[in-house]
């Protein structure tokens, strides 16, 4: 026993090499965990060290990795919106199959189907009349089940945490899980078809002419028309058309109702279609139980980084410390 505690409290590789020749089955189990806590000791001195330098490189390569974004969102939006949505698109592809989450898969494949033809829709030019309403009503709906899939998960990791899983005899891991997945899913897709929904109405937009990213629109917008979809705002009884709600923002531009929300809330644009002028959006969702929509969607917005850029930080990291022979 004096001799394990001078193993312990000793040090270099010969205490190691003493260490691993000691001959387990002749001590007591106090003993044998002594030997045991030696070992590791031993194995891992100086580790100290190099986990600092780990943590220096993290910390550093977070911080340059942010600057680097920031400049480029900055100076070349198009391209990192692109990136970003490519990444988002692509990244989760590549665990599902590893990890063989099969069921995310599947719908991850019928999402990307539908979305293709919807952005393969929206991207046509000439741009046929019903393709805006068909692009927000997708994205909208997507929005709306993302929004509820994140509540219920939300609610089921909270009751997990408060044992409420219990009552209905629910193991905890069960639960949890449940809870994470659907957490997962509503903010995976809730990102994913945000940027996709902004993509689209930029084409579209500037398609129909009454918008464009940089300078002046290349068509008069009439008082009768909604720059969002093209179509008469007013219709008689005897023409062909949609009709819907009007809502007027505070530039005294007139849309459809449907149209101005799908550009705000799922186009993520806060600036009318026409002369830019911010939108209000307090205002347009005054009704208290639509505000929330605006605030997820602020948090969606928030942790496209984390779902972009965070595996691709992780992974510079570790090709450093493998290069710098980090362990």
């Amino acid at each position: 026993m004096a001799a394990v505690v001078e193993l312990e409290v000793g040090g270099g590789a010969a205490a190691e090499r003493e260490l691993d020749e000691v001959d387990m089955s002749d001590l007591s189990p106090e003993e044998q965990w002594r030997v045991e806590h030696a070992r590791m000791h031993a194995k891992h001195r100086g580790h100290e060290a190099m986990h600092a330098e780990m943590i220096l490189i993290l910390i550093a390569t977070l911080v340059v990795a942010q600057l680097l974004l920031v400049q480029w969102k900055q100076r070349h939006p198009r391209s990192y919106n692109m990136v970003t949505l490519f990444q988002m698109w692509v990244v989760p592809l590549y665990f599902t199959v590893k990890l063989h989450w099969w069921r995310f898969l599947v719908i991850w494949i019928i999402f990307s189907a539908v979305t293709a033809f919807v952005t393969f829709r929206a991207t046509r030019k000439p741009l046929v009349q019903t393709t805006p309403r068909l692009v927000y009503k997708w994205f909208l709906l997507i929005y709306k089940i993302s929004y509820a899939t994140g509540i219920i998960g939300y609610m089921a990791v909270m009751f997990t945490l408060f044992g409420l899983n219990l009552l209905f005899k629910i193991k905890p891991e069960d639960a949890m899980d449940f809870g994470i997945s659907l957490l997962f899913y509503g903010l995976y897709y809730g990102v994913l078809e945000r940027d996709f929904a902004e993509m689209c109405a930029d084409y579209m937009a500037s398609t129909i002419g009454f918008y464009s990213e940089s300078g002046m629109p290349t068509k008069h917008l009439s008082d009768s028309v909604c720059a969002v979809c093209g179509q008469q705002i007013f219709v008689d009884v005897s023409e062909e058309g949609i009709i819907e709600n009007t809502y007027r923002l505070s530039c005294n531009h007139v849309f459809h109702e449907f149209c101005i929300r799908g550009w705000c809330i799922v186009g993520k644009k806060q600036t009318c279609p026409y002369c830019k002028e911010k939108v209000d959006l307090k205002r347009m969702f005054s009704n208290p139980w639509e505000r929330p929509h605006v605030m997820y969607g602020q948090l969606l917005d928030w942790l496209r980084y984390l779902v972009a850029w965070q595996p691709v930080i992780i992974g510079l990291v570790q090709g450093i410390n493998y290069i710098l022979g980090l362990e």
